[in-house]
């Protein structure tokens, strides 16, 4: 059991689905699993819809012609083949995706971010050595590097919310930037607000309508809305910061290993919304998956400086290991 797809890709054979009480096999790795059971259920919706439209239209013609008797022997045989058509029931399933996608309010202009010389020591040790980068058009940046207080510093010095020791950093003047912190306990500890007063503070429509609409897209439904945001599970705190990251509709976002406390199905749909977002992405994250498939650039962050090459993770890996030998983690 895990939750890297990267791993259960390249390591299984054979997957098992256990889902409503239900167990069923599949010869394959996750990744066939997962397409496997997603065409499945839009096969099942797409004959569903066939079966319905037809449905109506001999439900029409009976109620037009059941009274003439010329018709009446049509209006029979089409009586029947309704009785032969089914709108097949979906499987019951226990599996639940949020539905994680990005807006931007606004474009952004031809300048998005310069770095220049970031320089920055943290409790006596330099994680950030004359580090320099500029983010160019459709960039969509995976940060990695064995130290991780390293990307961190650097989220942070990109918010503003540290100061490098030398260096500068400049926003391009369209630019507007959301950011998913590592640590988000600052937004959730001793704070005794609901889910849905929480989210309210970010949300331009504040009506309860809207609010409910767009919690439940995030899995919040029903009486959860009210729970006190301190008692959330880790996962449920990620998926209200993704909630309040999509209401911000930015077109940069920064995000700080942000599947952390994350289970398969919202990690996919994190994927899905960071890989259809059309601004620019920052971002570090331990999932070889997202980075994969999310990452047109990768900056790795080294003890001098930083190596920035575009391309794939994979094709990251190789070029490193051609070119500076030795490994690095996510």
């Amino acid at each position: 059991v895990s939750h890297d797809r990267h791993f259960l890709n390249n390591v299984c054979t054979h997957t098992v689905d256990i889902d409503y009480t239900k167990i069923k096999m599949y010869v394959g790795n996750y990744e066939f699993w997962y397409e496997s059971s997603q065409l499945i259920q839009k096969m099942i919706k797409q004959q569903n819809k066939k079966n319905e439209e037809k449905i109506k239209e001999l439900q029409n013609f009976i109620q037009r012609f059941s009274a003439n008797k010329s018709k009446s022997k049509q209006a029979t045989s089409r009586k029947k083949l309704i009785d032969k058509l089914t709108v097949e029931e979906l499987p019951a399933s226990s599996r639940r995706y949020p539905f994680i996608s990005f807006d931007m309010e606004r474009e952004i202009g031809k300048d998005i971010l310069q770095v220049e010389g970031l320089t920055k020591t943290v409790d006596g040790v330099k994680v950030l050595d004359n580090v320099s980068f500029t983010v160019g058009r459709n960039d969509k940046i995976a940060f990695v590097g064995d130290n991780e207080i390293a990307v961190t510093t650097l989220f942070k010095i990109l918010m503003e919310e540290e100061q490098p020791d030398a260096g500068f950093i400049k926003w391009g003047s369209t630019a507007s930037v959301s950011y998913f912190p590592q640590d988000n306990s600052a937004f959730f500890n001793d704070c005794k607000l609901s889910i849905l007063d929480w989210i309210r503070q970010y949300s331009k429509d504040e009506t309860e309508t809207y609010l409910r609409g767009f919690l439940g897209r995030m899995l919040f439904s029903g009486d959860d809305i009210f729970k006190s945001v301190d008692v959330l599970s880790g996962g449920e705190k990620v998926r209200c910061m993704f909630s309040r990251m999509m209401l911000f509709q930015s077109n940069v976002l920064i995000l700080d290993r942000p599947t952390n406390h994350l289970d398969l199905e919202s990690i996919t749909a994190v994927n899905n919304g960071l890989s259809d977002f059309k601004g620019y992405v920052l971002f570090a994250s331990h999932d070889h998956e997202i980075v994969q498939t999310v990452a047109n650039r990768i900056i790795e962050i080294a003890e001098k400086g930083c190596y920035d090459r575009q391309g794939t993770y994979e094709e990251y890996v190789e070029w490193r290991k051609a070119n500076h030998g030795g490994s690095f983690t996510l």
